[in-house]
């Protein structure tokens, strides 16, 4: 579906409910709170599913577009989510527009915006409420700053292109709080955080020449650090820091016995084909997964998919 029919779709049909994935970003949060307030300036009822794992450093921009009760709606939504597996906790149904950057989007609604060269949800989002509405009020400036900024680590990633330079400038002019959005998101951090920090950096371990990156944060590191889940935005962007490498492997250890795994690279290794062969996807230089093993046998198994890649090229 191209933008101009998803806007006419959504101005022709009412009754929203707009859904983000599990473990919701910056993206997905804000691409979603922008696109429910433009659809209520147009006159529509919409709401954001209430994902129970929104972050208490989200939670303030969001928490206005939640229902307070239970929602019957007419119409379901997605926003950045890639594949059905990414569905908030507690959600179950079909979804008839699905908004959404992922190359390897699985196409699991009846309609779906899909545009992989973007760096952000966020910034298809806007395009989206530009041709629903006309451009972005000072409100939804916000929230898509949020959401494009926080995807491209402050505009600092290899996926940021001149389009996104573009898409700030335009959120800039209507009003967005660049510094103080940049300071609460990128320069503002926790005790806890900075002690994890430390620990990550100091357990580093390199592999395949210093070619691989790998950082594994057990649930042991999160105790001692005394982080909560508001304190673990972009991790997975620290291993990157090292020099001389290219590709970051971070895997986060789950409570229930699997693993979160999110990897990065340059243009050497495709990530999101390593990320498919463990279920998961995203893009060609920034990808995740979840295994169901622990920490070390996640490593082990993803050392040697990546080993693999970069010896086939």
């Amino acid at each position: 579906m191209t933008l101009n029919e998803a806007a006419r779709w959504l101005g022709d049909n009412d009754g929203y409910l707009i859904l983000t994935h599990t473990r919701p970003d910056g993206d997905t949060l804000g691409s979603a709170g922008a696109l429910c307030h433009a659809l209520r300036r147009l006159g529509k009822t919409a709401y954001l599913y209430k994902n129970p794992e929104v972050t208490e450093k989200f939670r303030p921009f969001v928490a206005t577009f939640f229902a307070d009760g239970e929602v019957v709606p007419a119409h379901v939504i997605s926003v950045d989510i890639a594949s059905g597996n990414l569905f908030p906790v507690g959600f179950e149904g079909k979804v008839e527009l699905a908004v959404d950057h992922h190359p390897s989007n699985s196409g699991f609604a009846e309609n779906t915006v899909l545009d992989g060269a973007r760096a952000a949800c966020g910034e298809i989002v806007l395009a989206l409420i530009e041709t629903m509405c006309g451009s972005v009020d000072r409100s939804e400036a916000d929230l898509l700053y949020i959401a494009i900024s926080t995807d491209t680590g402050c505009f600092q990633y290899a996926n940021v292109t001149e389009d996104t330079y573009l898409a700030a400038a335009k959120l800039a002019r209507a009003g967005a709080d660049t510094a103080g959005l940049s300071r609460l998101f990128f320069r503002t951090f926790s005790m806890g955080r900075l002690k994890l920090e430390g620990a990550i950096y100091s357990g580093l371990r390199t592999f395949h020449n210093g070619e691989i990156v790998a950082a594994v944060v057990t649930l042991d590191m999160v105790r001692s650090a005394g982080v909560t889940e508001n304190d673990m935005d972009d991790v997975a962007a620290l291993a990157g820091k090292l020099e001389g490498h290219q590709v970051s492997v971070t895997v986060r250890e789950n409570d229930n016995g699997t693993s979160r795994v999110s990897l990065r690279s340059g243009k050497r290794v495709n990530v999101s084909e390593v990320a498919k062969k463990f279920g998961g996807g995203g893009h060609a230089m920034a990808a995740g997964c979840t295994v169901k093993a622990g920490p070390e046998e996640t490593l082990r198994l993803l050392l040697a998919v990546i080993e693999e890649e970069m010896e086939g090229e």
